[in-house]
């Protein structure tokens, strides 16, 4: 079909063999080149979910450590570190 998108070539390595067997177990009667989408969509799918997480996962620990130091750095801290820098 023509298309102006771009068209990428994939090789059934054994990797690729077991991902379209366990993708077919998921979605039968589905034909290989199918499956092969539905793959790199689940694929993409769970890397967002891992995005979000872990950028879930940092807002706790700030929250969990806001306010924690507040005791160590005095107010002028950082404009003390600040003269000793370049200009």
């Amino acid at each position: 079909m023509p298309t102006a998108r771009p068209r990428y070539q994939i090789t059934e390595t054994a990797v690729v063999e077991r991902a379209l067997d366990v993708a077919a177990r998921r979605w039968p009667g589905e034909p290989r080149s199918k499956l092969l989408v539905r793959l790199v969509q689940a694929g993409g799918a769970s890397l967002e979910r891992e995005d979000i997480d872990a950028a879930g996962h940092r807002r706790e620990a700030i929250r969990a450590t806001r306010g924690k130091y507040d005791d160590v750095f005095g107010p002028a801290y950082l404009d003390e570190l600040r003269r000793d820098w370049p200009r």
